[in-house]
């Protein structure tokens, strides 16, 4: 096993972590984004993209987080990129994902089966969806349904008849809606080809996505707050120098590069082809909880500043919070370990 940055990823990490360091505070755009070619980065050339692997965008992710980078990339450049180029026809891809790879098309995604939709014998939707990722962003949304005993996956324009969006209130800095379908009709061109499988392999990969936004979020936790112990005075000698301080800090270290190492050995895991469920479900659950650890003892070590708006660790706290709770929160991912292991 050897998940070691090649050069080729080496240089995308230095890129943007450059690419976001001249932006500062303001947010890039999703075209300045896609002219970088990261919305295409798990397309295949022969679709517009650059065929790259789920570790470059485990790389990716964790600079994007540790710049605080908003936008729909988890939810449309992973997870729903990765549903339809698992259960999407030729027709579907050839459609939507070279758009997708220009940065000229966002796809939403609800696929958790967490409400009813339902699909009939006319090709009419109904029921309700929670906790969709990009719809506001996105033009496409990419639906489960029940059919029946089965599991249909849907293509729909957002802005088509009897949809409609609802922001919900959530903690995390992303905006998530929920979806309500009236009778939406759906064509059969709009029925993706696969199912049940196709969306665990998708989630799958976005479950690896969100681990390393909450990694990457660690990381500049664990930044500020060593750069802040040797700089904060307390009782003529900065904080650091005292021994509390120095074990928190040594503590934010093993957090992070433990987070780290199960990350990234589950991302490499994934792109061999073997089986990696319960790989990925250790990583995001000790990720879960080793993040949201570093986000509050960084709240120790900065006291009360780091509760003010202009402070970033209270955002980083927020992104770690949100997305330790997408693609599967820590206790579910822990029954998969638990499975694996005969502990049923």
């Amino acid at each position: 096993m050897d998940f070691r940055p090649s050069p080729a990823q080496q240089l995308l990490v230095s890129t943007a972590r450059e690419f976001l360091r001249k932006r500062g505070d303001d947010a890039p755009s999703w075209r300045a984004i896609a002219e970088l070619g990261w919305p295409g980065l798990l397309i295949p050339p022969e679709l517009g993209g650059s065929g790259g692997a789920l570790l470059d965008v485990v790389l990716l992710v964790e600079e994007m987080a540790r710049a605080a980078t908003p936008g729909p990339f988890v939810a449309s450049a992973v997870v729903a990129t990765s549903l339809l180029l698992r259960a999407g026809t030729l027709d579907q891809q050839k459609r939507y994902l070279p758009a997708m790879a220009a940065g000229e098309g966002i796809v939403g995604v609800g696929v958790r089966d967490d409400s009813a939709v339902t699909l009939d014998a006319r090709g009419r939707l109904a029921g309700r969806k929670l906790f969709v990722e990009a719809a506001d962003a996105a033009d496409v949304l990419i639906l489960a349904a029940h059919r029946g005993r089965d599991v249909a996956l849907c293509l729909v324009p957002s802005d088509r008849a009897g949809v409609a969006r609802a922001r919900l209130d959530t903690i995390g800095v992303e905006p998530i809606f929920e979806i309500t379908l009236d009778s939406v009709a759906v064509g059969a061109e709009e029925l993706m080809a696969g199912g049940g499988d196709a969306v665990s392999a998708a989630l799958a990969a976005g479950a690896l996505a969100r681990t390393a936004e909450m990694v990457g979020a660690a990381q500049k936790v664990l930044e500020l707050a060593v750069d802040h112990a040797k700089t904060r005075v307390q009782g003529g000698r900065p904080i650091g120098s005292y021994q509390a301080i120095q074990h928190a800090c040594a503590d934010l270290v093993r957090d992070v590069d433990v987070s780290r190492g199960l990350l990234y050995s589950a991302a490499w895991t994934l792109d061999t082809g073997a089986t990696a469920a319960t790989d990925v479900a250790m990583a995001k659950a000790y990720a879960g909880e080793a993040c949201l650890s570093v986000a509050r003892r960084g709240h120790q070590i900065f006291g009360a500043i780091g509760y003010c708006d202009e402070h970033p660790l209270h955002r980083l706290h927020k992104r770690i919070l949100a997305a330790g709770l997408d693609c599967g929160n820590a206790s579910l991912h822990l029954e998969t370990v638990a499975r694996a292991i005969g502990l049923v």
